[in-house]
């Protein structure tokens, strides 16, 4: 079947590459926004190697999820400084706002103008200002995806700002900048990489590269999340999770998601809540949901069997199926902690509106089936 893949345009891949970002930036551009997370002493490394390398970095420090208005601010800081390159050093927060600030840089016009549901919908029509992705998370994959997820406060959603002229132009993935990583992040972030692993191989438009990258990332997440949570800086733990959550990325970006995102795009616009920890909870519910319905309505979908090979990856054992799948999920996010979502102020109360907006997000139409209103409500039921 015809199909097309897309990535960033260079992928750097190693233990230590962060030290070749200055070179990098270098021939990139000589004004840099620098876009980190809420403590930016820890760029202060990165900033001395840009100025000694001839490159002027600005600082925009992101504390927390990305808003339309912290983009808008971020563009009018780059714009006054005469940036002509963005860096982005952090989690998924920061560098789905550097990747937005790129795009605004050289297209008119605010975020509103070119969002999903919320906005005016219009097509990026200039590439976006060089852009190089450096992640300090193993969770979003954000690093080689076309598109920046936003918070609109206001209309209480997240929405994205979509275009193939979005794609870095470089993603430096160093995994010793995740050594440090908190576990409870270590643990969210993974279970969100495991989730984007999942759903694209179980979607209803995936294609042989996807699945390959999927299949490899599942089985480096079964032997890598829980050693890394334990011990920050397993080295060998670090890479399989930030190898995984790269491939997690080239999938998403090639093939569709599912019910995780759909009702995880929902969650975190209405309720103060990490992305994370939203798939993190959401996962087996929605994997139990997903078997439960494939069973019923559709036992010839190739999904089960899709199902059945997660089963074995991540259990080793040859005659595993959905069940085990589901059951080895949800042991391990006991062991990872997994907070419900009552923790970010969910209530049944909220069943109806979440459902009903869920039903209408983009993630969920890559859904292997379409789930009733009864049972999105009842996957939020064993998730509060």
């Amino acid at each position: 079947m015809p199909f097309e893949f897309a990535t960033a345009t260079r992928i750097i891949f190693g233990a230590g590459v962060a030290r070749e970002v200055a070179p990098l930036a270098f021939n990139l551009g000589r004004q840099c926004l620098l876009v980190v997370g809420g403590k930016p002493e820890r760029a202060t490394w990165l900033a001395n190697e840009l100025r000694a390398r001839g490159v002027e970095p600005v600082g925009l420090s992101v504390a927390g999820e990305p808003t339309v208005a912290t983009v808008i601010a971020g563009v009018k800081r780059a714009r006054e400084a005469h940036c002509d390159l963005v860096i982005g050093l952090g989690g998924g927060s920061v560098l789905d706002t550097g990747k937005a600030i790129a795009a605004l840089l050289t297209n008119p016009g605010d975020p509103l103008d070119y969002l999903e549901v919320v906005g005016k919908g219009k097509a990026l029509a200039q590439a976006a200002a060089p852009f190089i992705a450096m992640p300090t998370t193993a969770g979003t994959g954000t690093e080689v995806t076309r598109n920046a997820v936003l918070c609109v406060p206001e209309a209480r959603v997240k929405v994205s700002l979509r275009s193939p002229l979005m794609l870095p132009r470089v993603a430096v993935i160093d995994p010793e900048l995740m050594y440090t990583l908190p576990p409870a992040i270590t643990a969210s972030t993974g279970l969100d990489a495991l989730a984007q692993l999942i759903e694209p191989f179980v979607c209803n438009a995936p294609n042989p590269i996807t699945d390959l990258v999927c299949g490899e990332g599942i089985r480096r997440v079964a032997r890598a999340l829980l050693p890394a949570y334990r011990n920050g800086r397993d080295a060998t733990a670090r890479e399989d999770m930030a190898l995984a959550s790269l491939f997690g990325g080239l999938a998403l970006a090639n093939a569709k998601l599912g019910a995780v995102h759909g009702f995880a795009g929902v969650l975190g616009g209405m309720f103060n809540a990490p992305h994370g920890a939203l798939c993190a909870r959401l996962l087996p519910n929605v994997m139990e949901a997903n078997g439960r319905a494939l069973r019923q309505r559709a036992p010839d979908a190739p999904a089960l069997a899709r199902y059945d090979q997660i089963a074995r990856l991540v259990t080793g054992e040859p005659g595993a199926n959905i069940a085990d799948a589901v059951g080895w999920v949800r042991a391990l996010s006991a062991d990872l902690n997994i907070a419900p979502l009552a923790q970010f102020g969910v209530t049944r109360a909220d069943f109806p509106t979440v459902v009903a907006q869920a039903q209408k997000a983009s993630s969920m139409k890559g859904n292997p089936i379409a789930l009733t209103n009864e049972e999105l409500a009842q996957v939020l039921m064993r998730s509060v």
